[in-house]
């Protein structure tokens, strides 16, 4: 008879404030995400607000109206929250200390150029006098008809050549509130020619390159070395020209550039201080310049408040706000000049929270399943003995010492079954059992070693040894590139049975055929970041993750790796006389196949007149009959029309006989 061993599993209580504080919600969320009394994520409209959107009941729906998923989600009440909290700042601010001036903020394009998403910063900004910021000719192509108001700012920036120059004059004589800035000297020849040399003098702008390095992961954009901007002797150079063309006063803006995603006020304060220095310094020379263009960099926790870690800064929007009014009153008053018009160039901040990312999980592969029932075949191998003798040894283990000196006698009896295995010295049965052997000790081990202190270096080799691979509906060139390409974290976490403990240890994959398609770094409370505790795979039950912050740069750069294109989005609206209090405002389809293949040059009259003629060759000899032959033809057809992301509801069907 067969040796049997019963494990016993134990099942611990858990609470929803305990996946909040698990999956870090209070430090990303920023008062818009939380998590709900039915164990769901939800998303309040308004920071503070009372009213509140269920992520599982948009995503219900969507279902109901049969949206393809992968789905994004735009929630664009909280879109319009951020643009009303970034002014709102200002205006506090500007009040605390007394500045005789006023903040005029602009959106830059290039965060997310969607329309949609444009549109919304527009609207809701309307009342603040929010303008917008483009860096190439499409987008001032896309931005100039948005702009109704006279008054709203359109500041241009990047490489312009003349087409470009010769457009953004054309809008100022439209009486548009235009401003190329000045980034190359050779760009302030290319606009005398064409402006001057035809009697029209535009107002510009000029960019300087701050001598302030930066913080954080895009440190390097800014500073000396910076590729935006004029250094400070072109700059001067710059004025002196203008001055001796008596046209000083077209100067109408300066503008700097602190970095992105700037984790340290400390950087951003010293930063302001210098190009408020320029700033002075220009107006006691007698430069017109009405406007200080402090640029972007206002952070977004991506994990937590902090800037020792690539997704955290260490200050608030209110912070932002308060030292920038504050630093430049400071300088100006002490140098005696006027207070400037303020702007800045805020876009992660206004759309990372409105974009949540919903991916269907496909499978999961669970190497590490803890096998509650161990059968020892009697005539097993010594080997297999020697592991089954130490799972019996990890049931009941109470040194942390001992736990990692079986770890590692086992390791090294499970490297010895492989080669036994290899060399034709142990049965097919006797490798099956050692494999189970093997994991279930490790799964023991681990649930001992997490109760204790200080952190062992082999509960970190466990961990990412056990971890479940979940097979994820999505790509992650497509819809993470930033992460892919930067290592930049995203928070990500299951948005329902938030109430239950997540007892497995993740990685996320996609669909791609690439080793790179995975979420590699996570964002929990767990020392190790590599895995996302996930609760059990329910193939009964759709499993879905929540990928978030998704709004800034994420939505627009994605690359189309295996050919999966932009996945479907829903736009979502409070609306307090809906029975879930939403409404979808809007629904876009997802790239289908057809579109995809379009854009690589495969066109569908081609490929149905090549599919056409091979099925023909094999209904003539025979290999099919013509009916089959057609109705694969139509199934072939009929895929060009799909989404080029997995149909869950579809895995496992075939075309039948």
């Amino acid at each position: 008879m067969p040796r049997v061993l019963t494990i016993p599993v134990q099942r611990p209580e858990w609470s929803i404030s305990q996946s909040e504080e698990l999956y870090r919600v209070p430090y990303w969320g920023e008062g818009y995400f939380f998590i709900n009394a039915s164990g769901h994520v939800a998303v309040r409209t308004g920071r503070g607000s009372s009213g509140s959107i269920d992520v599982v009941s948009v995503v219900e729906e969507a279902r109901r109206r049969g949206v393809d998923f992968p789905l994004l989600i735009r929630f664009q009440d909280v879109l319009c929250a951020q643009v009303e909290r970034l002014n709102r700042a200002f205006e506090t601010a500007i009040e605390a200390v007394g500045y005789d001036g006023v903040y005029q903020g602009v959106y830059p394009m290039k965060v997310n150029q969607l329309h949609e998403v444009v549109e919304a910063i527009l609207y809701s900004g309307r009342k603040y006098g929010m303008g917008l910021e483009c860096g190439s000719k499409a987008e001032l192509v896309a931005a100039l008809p948005h702009l109704q108001d006279d008054q709203r700012l359109l500041i241009c920036n990047g490489v312009k050549d003349q087409t470009m120059i010769g457009l953004m004059v054309s809008a100022q004589r439209l009486g548009k509130n235009v401003i190329p800035v000045v980034e190359k000297l050779k760009e302030f020849e290319d606009l005398k020619s064409f402006a001057w040399g035809k009697g029209f003098i535009p107002m510009i702008g000029a960019r300087v390159r701050l001598a302030t390095q930066g913080s954080g992961r895009w440190a390097d954009c800014c500073g000396p070395r910076s590729k935006f901007g004029l250094s400070v002797p072109e700059l001067v150079e710059l004025v002196d020209e203008l001055e001796a063309i008596g046209n000083l006063d077209r100067l109408q803006l300066l503008h700097c550039h602190p970095g992105s995603q700037v984790a340290d006020i400390r950087t951003l304060k010293r930063a302001i201080r210098e190009v408020a220095q320029v700033y002075a310094s220009l107006i006691k020379r007698g430069v017109g310049l009405r406007y200080l263009d402090v640029g972007g960099g206002l952070g977004v926790n991506y994990d937590e408040d902090g800037c020792d870690n690539d997704g955290g800064v260490n200050y608030s929007m209110q912070e932002y706000a308060n030292a920038i009014v504050e630093t430049v009153k400071e300088v100006c008053d002490g140098q005696g000049v006027r207070l400037p018009v303020l702007i800045t160039e805020s876009g992660r901040a206004i759309t990372a929270h409105h974009s949540t990312l919903i991916v269907p999980v496909l499978g999961a592969q669970e190497r590490n399943e803890l096998s509650s029932k161990m059968d020892l075949p009697h005539d097993a191998h010594e080997a297999c003995r020697s592991l089954y003798q130490l799972v019996e040894r990890s049931v009941d283990i109470r040194s942390s010492d001992r736990a990692i000196e079986i770890f590692h006698e086992a390791s090294e009896k499970y490297d010895e079954t492989s080669t036994l295995f290899t060399m034709g010295n142990l049965s097919l049965e006797e490798h099956a059992f050692a494999d189970r052997a093997y994991w279930t000790v490790c799964r023991l081990l681990l649930s001992r070693l997490e109760d204790v202190g200080p952190r062992p270096p082999e509960l970190g080799e466990l961990e990412g040894l056990l971890a479940d691979q979940f097979l994820c509906d999505f790509s992650v060139f497509q819809s993470m590139l930033d992460h892919w390409a930067i290592g930049q974290p995203f928070p990500v976490m299951p948005i329902d049975r938030l109430d239950e403990r997540p007892s497995r240890r993740g990685v996320l994959v996609d669909l791609t055929c690439d080793s790179d398609g995975r979420v590699s770094h996570y964002v929990s409370s767990c020392a190790n970041k590599s895995f996302l505790p996930v609760h059990p795979f329910q193939p009964s039950n759709p499993t879905f993750m929540g990928f978030f912050l998704m709004g800034a740069y994420e939505d627009i750069m994605g690359d189309a790796h295996n050919l999966f294109g932009r996945v479907s989005e829903v736009h979502v609206y409070a609306d307090e006389e809906e029975e879930d209090e939403f409404r979808f405002e809007k629904i876009i389809p997802g790239t289908s196949v057809q579109e995809m293949l379009a854009q690589v040059q495969y066109f569908p009259n081609d490929l149905h007149r090549r599919m056409s003629e091979l099925v023909r060759a094999k209904i003539q000899a025979g290999v099919v009959r013509p009916k089959i032959g057609m109705a694969i033809l139509e199934q072939y057809m009929a895929c060009l029309q799909q989404s080029t992301y997995c149909d869950p509801g579809t895995l496992g069907q075939d075309l039948g006989s």
